[in-house]
């Protein structure tokens, strides 16, 4: 295959009509730029230029040669430019995914990476299922997933946040007169549940086994936001991450006793790309944003900054 180097030779001839010339815009002598143009024949197996008297003139075949010559110039620098730009956060792509339950924690985040780098394009999926986020790392369709932890240990995870899990049930839920609860408190409780394809569902009936508790689910949501706005409106209580609850939430919502808290992490392949490390850190920065209203039912200093602590 031709070098670019070659094709690079081929178009400075063109441009200036001598071989001399052409070696003192390259920056080079001419002996190179011959043996550079040379090789570029052998391998086209034709004549490209013709020199006469007065210089190098191209044949009928250089002549088609030298115009997908120049697109293969500005191809190379092209893709150098876009790898800077990618590697200063200038420009270039940046593929998300999350867990559902966790669009709220990147939507912020995403906001600011559009005011600060409109070159940089972003696309997100999300999806309530473990395994298919996992997916998405495997088969090289996203550069950072944000999910909880753990994960499989074939994937680089940074820890981003710590976010509680809290209980959320209607104003007038005998639960709702506890300014904390435990877990044990869900034994025998109606019970808003999630459906298995959403990765909570298992996560939560594990927990609830290991501590001995057996609520009664009256009902199960694949959508994590539902959850809370379902209990709100009196069908039981429901266990879900904070990033869950939306501002002026209707019903009444609670922290566990000890707290309960989640990691979340942001997987990639085993190589970090410059704007993927850029972009984690931003969410690092933003940690986990607490509406007002919900900060203060949980007993929150209503001065405290509105994000989760972020994990160390």
């Amino acid at each position: 295959m031709a070098s670019l180097r070659a094709l690079e030779c081929l178009v400075a001839v063109a441009d200036s009509g001598s071989v001399t010339q052409a070696a003192r815009l390259l920056h080079s002598s001419q002996p190179a730029v011959s043996h550079q143009l040379a090789a570029l024949e052998r391998e086209t197996g034709t004549i490209l230029l013709r020199r006469e008297p007065r210089g190098v003139k191209l044949t009928p075949a250089g002549r088609a040669a030298v115009v997908d010559a120049r697109r293969a110039i500005e191809a190379a620098a092209s893709a150098v430019r876009s790898a800077r730009a990618a590697g200063e956060a200038t420009g270039g792509s940046l593929r998300l995914a999350c867990a559902q339950s966790l669009i709220s924690v990147l939507a912020p985040v995403i906001r600011e990476w559009h005011d600060r780098h409109p070159a940089v394009t972003i696309t997100l999926r999300e999806s309530t299922s473990v395994e298919e986020l996992h997916g998405f790392v495997d088969a090289d369709e996203a550069d950072v997933v944000l999910m909880p932890s753990p994960v499989p240990d074939r994937f680089t995870a940074t820890a981003v946040a710590e976010e509680e899990i809290v209980l959320a049930a209607p104003t007038d839920h005998p639960i709702a007169r506890q300014p904390a609860v435990s877990v044990q408190d869900l034994d025998g409780v109606r019970l808003v549940h999630f459906a298995p394809e959403n990765g909570l569902s298992t996560w939560l009936d594990r927990s609830l086994a290991k501590a001995g508790v057996r609520p009664e689910p009256v009902m199960r949501t694949a959508v994590t936001v539902a959850a809370p706005q379902l209990a709100a409106a009196g069908l039981g209580v429901a266990v879900c991450p904070v990033s869950a609850i939306s501002p002026g939430f209707p019903g009444v919502v609670r922290s566990f006793s000890p707290p309960w808290v989640r990691q979340l992490v942001a997987v990639t392949s085993a190589t970090l790309d410059p704007l993927a490390v850029r972009f984690i850190a931003t969410v690092r920065r933003h940690g986990v944003h607490v509406p007002r209203d919900v900060r203060t039912q949980l007993g929150g200093d209503d001065s405290t900054p509105a994000e989760a602590r972020p994990s160390s």
